[in-house]
C-alpha cells in the first residue's frame, strides 16, 4: 500500500508518493506558485502585505501530484490504484475567504486582481492593531481565550485577518460567504465539498489560530466577537462548531479530482494540519522531543501526553489537545523569519545569489565572538516569545573593518540565539526537552548553521532522515486513516527515521556562546520592551571584550 503527501509551503507545493510498510519515497515534485513574487503577492506600498492566488495552489496540487506519480511509477511494484489515501498540510494561518459554493473568492473574475480578496498568507502582518485590539479585548472579557496562545494575539493568524479585511476592504468582505483556512479547504477541494459549513476543520489550524477550544464551545461566542465587530459575530454561523484532530478523516477524494490525478475514487483524505505538525510527525515526534522546521522561517512543535497537565506558556503560539497527535497536547513556537534572514542579506543587499555558500564557508572559519557582532532575529518580526511583529532587525558592533561573511555568521548566530530563548521558555514551565530534531532544506544542507545551534542551545542537533519531512507526515497520517497501520506510534516507528549525523555542542563554544547569548538578552528585553530599565552602554564594550579574547 502506497499514501500520498501534500505540502503546500510560502513558496510551492511538493508531493511524495510513499510506501506505507516501510516510508521508503517512491516519487516526488515540487511546483512552484506562478503568480508574484515568488508566488507571493506584494504591495510595494505596504510592507506587511502578503497574499496568494487560491489558483495557484489547484494549479499545483494536479501538476505536482501527477508528476509524484508519473516518477513512482518507475518503482516495481507501484501502481496508483495501490494509493490508499493522502494527506495535506500548508502554512498558516493562511485563511482565504470563500462563497457559498465554497470557490475562493479570487477565483471570480470580479475579484482575480483584488489582494484582499486572495490567501491571506501565514506572513501576512497587515493585521497588527487588530491583533493588538483582541489581545487587550480577551485580557479584560475572556483571559482563557489567550492564556492558552501564550497571552498574546498574532497578527499572524486568523481573526486578525478576517477582521483587518472588514476593516480595508468591506465589500470583499461582504462577499465572502465564509472563510477556510488553506489546510482545511484544500481537502475540501479534493472531496467535492460545496457548502463552507460542511467542510471538516482540522483542530490544528481551529485551535492555534482561531481560538477554538472545547472548552468554551468551539470558537470564540458571539458576545465577544461582537465586541471586535457584529459582523464577525454574525460569520460566527457561517464557520464551524466543532474541529477535529488526525484520527479524523477530511473527507473522501471525490470522482472530480480523482479522475484529474489519477487516483482511485473514494480513497480518505487526513485531516488537515500545518506543515509543521505535520512535519513533527515526520520527524518521529515523541514526548521529550523537540522538532524544529527550519524554512523560511522555523516553526519548533512538541507533544506531552494528553493524560498530563500542561501549564500556560506566555508567549508561545498555542497549546491544543489533538493538534499534532491524537492522544497528545500540541505545542508550538517558533521564529518569523530565518531563511528569510539569509536570503535578504545575500540575495537582496548583496544582490548574489551564489554568496550563500561562499559566505558559508568563511563563516565557518570565524570563532564564536571573533566578529564582535551581535544581531536580533526580528527582521519579520517576533513570533515567539515576544509575539509582537512591529518589531525589526538589529545589528551591533560592526566597524570598519566588518566582513560580510561576519555579518553572516552574526545573523547565523542570531536565529540561533531566537531559538535559544524558545526552548527555555518551554522548560521553564515544565515541557521536557530531551532532543532536538530540525528538518528542512538548512537542516539538511548547512552544517555550519547546525553546530552553531548546537552550540548555542547546548542541545545535540539531530536531522530528520526525510528531506520532505512535512509530506512525510502528511502521508504517515493517511497511512494510519487508511488502515495500513493501526496508531500513529506505529507508522512513525515504520515509516520515519533520522539520519546518522548528529551535530554535539561543543564546550569551549558553548563558554562563549553563553557570554554572547546573555548580551543577546540584554538587547531582547530592551527593544522587545521586557526591561526598559536595561543599561544598553555596556553591550558595546562587552562585544569588544568578548572579540579580544576570541582573536588572543
Amino acid at each position: 500500500m502506497f499514501t500520498l503527501g501534500i505540502d503546500y509551503g510560502t513558496n510551492s507545493v511538493r508531493a511524495l508518493v510513499v510506501r506505507c510498510a516501510d516510508g521508503a519515497e517512491l516519487g516526488s515534485a515540487i511546483v512552484n506558485y506562478p503568480s508574484g513574487h515568488q508566488g507571493i503577492l506584494l504591495d510595494p506600498k505596504d510592507h506587511h502585505l502578503a497574499r496568494q492566488h487560491p489558483g495557484d495552489y489547484l494549479f499545483g496540487l494536479e501538476k505536482s501530484v501527477k508528476a509524484a506519480l508519473a516518477q513512482a511509477k518507475k518503482t516495481k511494484g507501484f501502481d496508483a490504484k495501490k494509493v490508499v489515501g493522502l494527506g495535506v498540510d500548508t502554512t498558516g494561518s493562511s485563511p482565504i475567504p470563500v462563497d457559498r459554493r465554497n470557490r475562493a473568492l479570487a477565483l471570480d473574475p470580479k475579484f482575480k486582481n483584488n489582494l484582499h480578496a486572495q490567501c491571506w498568507l501565514w506572513k501576512d502582518h497587515t493585521s497588527h492593531r487588530e491583533a493588538a485590539q483582541i489581545t487587550a479585548l480577551a485580557a479584560q472579557h475572556r483571559p482563557q481565550f489567550i492564556a492558552k496562545c501564550g497571552n498574546t494575539y498574532s497578527s499572524e493568524w486568523w481573526w486578525s485577518k478576517l477582521w483587518h479585511c472588514l476593516t480595508v476592504a468591506p465589500k470583499v468582505f461582504d462577499a465572502a460567504y465564509s472563510w477556510v483556512e488553506l489546510c482545511d479547504w484544500i481537502p475540501s477541494v479534493l472531496a467535492g465539498v460545496t457548502d463552507p459549513v460542511q467542510v471538516k476543520r482540522g483542530i490544528c489550524a481551529a485551535g492555534h489560530k482561531a481560538l477554538y477550544s472545547d472548552e468554551w464551545g468551539g470558537l470564540p461566542d458571539k458576545e465577544f466577537l461582537a465586541l471586535l465587530d457584529p459582523k464577525l459575530a454574525a460569520l460566527r454561523d457561517r464557520l464551524y462548531t466543532k474541529a477535529y484532530d488526525a484520527s479524523e478523516s477530511a473527507g473522501t477524494l471525490g470522482a472530480e479530482w480523482a479522475k484529474k490525478l489519477g487516483l482511485p475514487a473514494g480513497i480518505p483524505i487526513a485531516i488537515g494540519e500545518f506543515d509543521v505538525h505535520y512535519g513533527a510527525i515526520g520527524c518521529g515526534v515523541t514526548e521529550g522531543t523537540l522538532v524544529k522546521v527550519i524554512g523560511t522561517s522555523t516553526c519548533d512543535c512538541g507533544v506531552v501526553s494528553a493524560d498530563k497537565t500542561v501549564a500556560d506558556i506566555p508567549g508561545i503560539c498555542g497549546i491544543v489537545k489533538g493538534a499534532i497527535l491524537p492522544g497528545y497536547y500540541g505545542i508550538e513556537a517558533g521564529q518569523s523569519a530565518v531563511g528569510d534572514i539569509f536570503k535578504w542579506y545575500v540575495e537582496g543587499v548583496l544582490a548574489d545569489v551564489k554568496l550563500h555558500a561562499v559566505l558559508t564557508a568563511e563563516a565557518g572559519k570565524l570563532k564564536p565572538g571573533q566578529s564582535g557582532l551581535l544581531a536580533l532575529d526580528w527582521n519579520n518580526g517576533n513570533r515567539t516569545i515576544l509575539v509582537d511583529q512591529l518589531l525589526t532587525g538589529l545589528l551591533v558592533g560592526q566597524t570598519l573593518y566588518t566582513t560580510k561573511a561576519e555579518i553572516y555568521r552574526a545573523l547565523i548566530e542570531a536565529t540561533a540565539f531566537g531559538a535559544r530563548a524558545i526552548i527555555e521558555r518551554i522548560r521553564e514551565y515544565g515541557v521536557p526537552i530531551d532532543r532536538v530534531v530540525c528538518a528542512g532544506g538548512i537542516a539538511e544542507k548547512n552544517a555550519v548553521l547546525m553546530q552553531i545551534y548546537a552550540d548555542v542551545t547546548g542541545c545535540t542537533m539531530l536531522v530528520a532522515g526525510s528531506s520532505q519531512a512535512c509530506a512525510l507526515g502528511s502521508a504517515v497520517s493517511a497511512a494510519v486513516l487508511a488502515g495500513a497501520h493501526p496508531d500513529f506510534a506505529t507508522a512513525q516507528k515504520k515509516m520515519t527515521r533520522l539520519k546518522k549525523v548528529a551535530y554535539k555542542p561543543k564546550a569551549a563554544s558553548r563558554k562563549v556562546y553563553d557570554r554572547l547569548y546573555a548580551q543577546y538578552r540584554v538587547l531582547h528585553d530592551s527593544f522587545g520592551g521586557l526591561d526598559k530599565s536595561a543599561d544598553l552602554s555596556r553591550v558595546m564594550k562587552e562585544l569588544l571584550a568578548i572579540k579580544e579574547a576570541a582573536r588572543a
